[in-house]
């Protein structure tokens, strides 16, 4: 356990870097959007994650690597819902005209206090204020990460004191072969669920579910991401519908690296996950200089569905005085 200065933010604020070690794991997490900036495996030299040696990389030019994202992670429509009756306007950074992983200034992007740390864990808090990006309600988040028996454990939880939307997810991009030098196409991956959430070109969600069968989103059983159509690689950003609410403490996904014999399974409350595939990466001066290529590193993001709030038939993120939300998901490391 060590805890260093890793940069000042434009205003001056310092980031701390946090080094954790745990069950064969060790990590380094940044007190900015509650980064996890390196995770490396014992027996395994390369990063298990995509990230940037220097902090001024990140706030300007960081796709989320690491982040944690919110207070509404994923995508809602032009930014708009209704709460209680009542409509909410919220930031629109995404194409200038939806909300992306919270806002500009979302969760994600701001100085977190250390609570409590230990030799193998770390517990993060933000206030997240009234009216921050347009969500009503102060927010007071909590984010404990543990390093235990080869696992990356996550624990998101939140209070609120007056009704709002709170849809956390945890945004690292994995690469389990080489660190993000080589693309991940040839990882094998699974994901257990039958439907998934179709959207628009402007990656919107359409309404309702599909069926995966017979489609490039089939992941039922253990397949290679690769997947050509009409010349190109699949672009894949898309919610997975695992259960119709948060629920007890769930294997969802399996990935296998292609060369490395690194697994790494995740297990989630969630009830759904983002499979994001990293189609749109391109960013120099990664983890150990790597550059970053198309498909450099993936994500699987457990959370609410996106755009929930305008799709009453999906899994709500409401949450409201009295209440606590809490998202728990391991992801779960073997070699």
């Amino acid at each position: 356990m060590s805890i260093e200065e890793f940069g000042r933010t434009a205003a001056g604020e310092t980031v701390q870097r946090i080094r954790i070690a745990g069950g064969g794991l060790t990590a380094h997490v940044l007190t900015w959007g509650a980064v996890m900036q390196d995770l490396r495996l014992d027996g395994h030299e390369p990063p298990l994650v995509l990230g940037f040696e220097r902090f001024e990389d990140y706030p300007a030019r960081s796709p989320f690597f690491g982040a944690t994202a919110g207070r509404y992670a994923n995508r809602i429509r032009h930014g708009r819902f209704e709460l209680d009756g009542r409509p909410v306007q919220v930031d629109t950074n995404f194409l200038g005209k939806h909300l992306l992983h919270g806002g500009i200034l979302g969760i994600g992007k701001r100085i977190w206090t250390i609570a409590d740390m230990g030799s193998d864990f770390v517990r993060l808090t933000l206030a997240d204020r009234d009216g921050e990006m347009g969500f009503p309600g102060n927010l007071d988040i909590e984010c404990l990460y543990t390093l235990e028996d080869g696992a990356l454990k996550v624990r998101l939880t939140a209070r609120t004191d007056a009704p709002t939307l709170c849809n956390l997810a945890h945004h690292s991009y994995f690469n389990l072969d080489d660190g993000g030098a080589g693309d991940v196409l040839g990882h094998r991956l699974m994901i257990d669920a039958d439907n998934y959430v179709p959207v628009d070109g402007e990656w919107i969600p359409t309404g309702g579910t599909l069926d995966v069968a017979g489609t490039p989103f089939d992941f039922r059983r253990m397949r290679e991401i690769a997947w050509n159509e009409d010349g190109a690689q699949f672009a894949y950003d898309h919610n997975w519908c695992l259960a119709d609410g948060r629920r007890s403490l769930t294997r969802v996904v399996r990935l296998e690296g292609a060369r490395s014999g690194v697994a790494m399974e995740v297990w989630t409350s969630e009830p759904g996950v983002q499979f994001y595939a990293g189609h749109k990466l391109a960013v120099d001066g990664g983890l150990g200089g790597r550059n970053y290529g198309a498909f450099a590193g993936l994500c699987l993001e457990p959370q609410v569905w996106p755009d929930a709030p305008n799709n009453p038939d999906f899994p709500q993120a409401d949450l409201r005085p009295g209440e606590t939300y809490e998202q728990v998901t391991e992801y779960r490391f073997s070699k």
